[in-house]
């Protein structure tokens, strides 16, 4: 029975959203604009501060144990550093600004019309600005262990080359934005709106299985204003010559999550409901 009431309030309650238009003029006039994007470069600021001075704690403490890979918290500690703050920043911040902290989110929410242009060129821009202020804490407060341990920074690692690099980024953001859409979808929000943590979890649990899988192939960005950011507090050679995997990656990986899951998944639910309609008309 209890199915049954949740199936038919979630049908009952849920409406499609239209499009958000490309350019809202009166939007630029809302103060809910620049709060969002006050809230996005705050966020993005401690989500930077955090993950970098855990990764500088891991490879000092590593260091000290001459090499060995249990020494500090290791990967799968950093991983969970990451992962946790992006659970913990888009519980946050979702119901101000949507909880993005990543550019390449914020292309995928603008090519399923999600968002307009105005507030994807702005969030990116708060993002980006967040990013280094959190990358440049963390050096200023740690500054002797900063350069030595190469300061957070991503590149792509030994052993491994740029398209390799280039592939594992678009694949890690992939299943970062299909898991972003998927926790977001309005129908779900409907049906789940009673339990607030249903989407900040999953996305933070994205966050940490990529980054376990990608920290020994690339460093495991999955967004570029965390790359970018790093690389200019940083500024090394190394960083700058693999800095357009973590631009080109994560950004085509946003698009081809977005593609999927409006197009494939959603698209697909619609022309589907759309027959049921037309079986049901033509019966009457």
């Amino acid at each position: 029975m209890s199915k049954d009431l949740e199936n038919g309030n979630a049908a009952k309650d849920f409406s499609e959203p239209p499009p958000t238009p490309l350019i809202d003029l009166a939007e630029l006039k809302s103060w809910s604009l620049y709060r969002a994007c006050i809230v996005e470069l705050v966020a993005t600021l401690l989500f930077l501060y955090i993950g970098v001075t855990a990764l500088i704690g891991h490879a000092r403490a590593q260091a000290a144990a001459g090499g060995d890979s249990c020494g500090g918290i290791g990967l799968l500690g950093v991983a969970w550093v990451f992962g946790g703050m992006i659970f913990v920043l888009v519980y946050c911040t979702a119901g101000v600004s949507g909880g993005h902290l990543n550019p390449a989110v914020t292309f995928g929410m603008f090519l399923a019309r999600k968002v307009s242009i105005p507030r994807a060129l702005l969030y990116v821009a708060s993002q980006v600005a967040g990013a280094i202020f959190g990358a440049g804490l963390a050096k200023g407060f740690q500054a002797s262990f900063y350069n030595g341990n190469m300061g957070g920074a991503t590149f792509i690692q030994n052993g491994y080359t740029k398209a390799e690099g280039l592939g594992a980024e678009i694949i890690g953001t992939f299943v970062l934005a299909y898991t972003v859409f998927s926790a977001t979808d309005p129908k779900r929000v409907a049906r789940d709106s009673h339990v607030p943590v249903l989407a900040p979890l999953p996305i933070g649990f994205a966050v940490f299985m990529v980054h376990l899988a990608l920290l020994p192939v690339t460093g495991s960005s999955v967004n570029p204003a965390r790359s970018f950011a790093t690389a200019v507090i940083y500024n090394n050679s190394r960083v700058w010559n693999d800095q357009w995997v973590y631009w080109v990656g994560p950004l085509l990986g946003a698009a081809l999550a977005a593609m999927y899951h409006q197009y494939i998944l959603r698209g697909g639910a619609r022309a589907v409901r759309a027959l049921n309609s037309f079986r049901s008309s033509s019966m009457h």
